[in-house]
């Protein structure tokens, strides 16, 4: 059985203005993602990965071209619309963690889930049992600067999941980490698209991050090859 792309990207095609000149980040792209795949990008720094990424999670806007994610043609969205589009189909996971320091791990977890309708108690609910899902079920009433890096990514990963996004974006997600937490990082994340069929789109240059997706694309002077 064929599944459908989950991703569609046609004929897409980015540039920065830096004074009077203009930098071509990405040349006419167009490639498709399949639901639940596991795709790494990879390239040479300044290749074009992370505009890539951005774009595909609505963070970015392109200069030409189409994207379409989960049968929604996202670059013809308004600000507005993309932003609260953006809060419920995409889960999100950074190199650096970007947890609130204030917050516990359960109640960053939480924080997705504040532009839902669920209440307070349903909030915390499916924090917890996502919490549980990325091995912290000990560590949810800990902040941020109590936990290790691995336990800190992990905490990411499941505030990124907690909605059920339709896909997950991570960028060098084990660029912070030491060997061993970046393996247990990977393999939960293996998890996450074998045993919840997440789609995951992962920008690394690391090869053994590279090897844990199913697909490896690069991208050279903002060309896939």
């Amino acid at each position: 059985m064929e599944t459908n792309p989950i991703v569609r990207i046609q004929s897409l095609s980015k540039s920065y203005r830096r004074g009077s000149q203009r930098i071509q980040v990405l040349e006419d792209i167009s490639f498709e993602i399949a639901e639940g795949e596991f795709l790494a990008l990879m390239g040479p720094s300044g290749s074009g990965k992370t505009t890539l990424l951005n774009l595909i999670a609505g963070i970015d806007r392109a200069n030409s071209g189409e994207i379409e994610v989960g049968g929604l043609e996202i670059t013809a969205l308004s600000e507005n619309e993309l932003a609260r589009w953006r809060a419920m189909n995409v889960g999100f996971i950074f190199q650096f963690y970007n947890l609130i320091p204030v917050l516990t791990a359960v109640e960053n977890v939480e924080l997705p889930l504040l532009l839902t309708g669920l209440s307070k108690a349903e909030r915390m609910e499916h924090a917890r049992a996502v919490l549980e899902l990325v091995g912290l079920s000990d560590r949810m009433e800990h902040y941020p600067g109590q936990l290790s890096g691995g336990q800190q990514q992990r905490v990411a990963i499941a505030r990124a999941v907690v909605t059920d996004p339709v896909i997950l974006v991570a960028d060098e997600p084990t660029g912070d980490l030491d060997r061993v937490s970046a393996l247990e990082v990977l393999s939960l994340m293996e998890n996450m698209n074998r045993q919840l069929g997440k789609t995951i789109i992962m920008v690394t240059h690391d090869p053994r991050a590279a090897s844990k997706a199913h697909m490896v694309r690069t991208l050279e002077k903002g060309v896939l090859t």
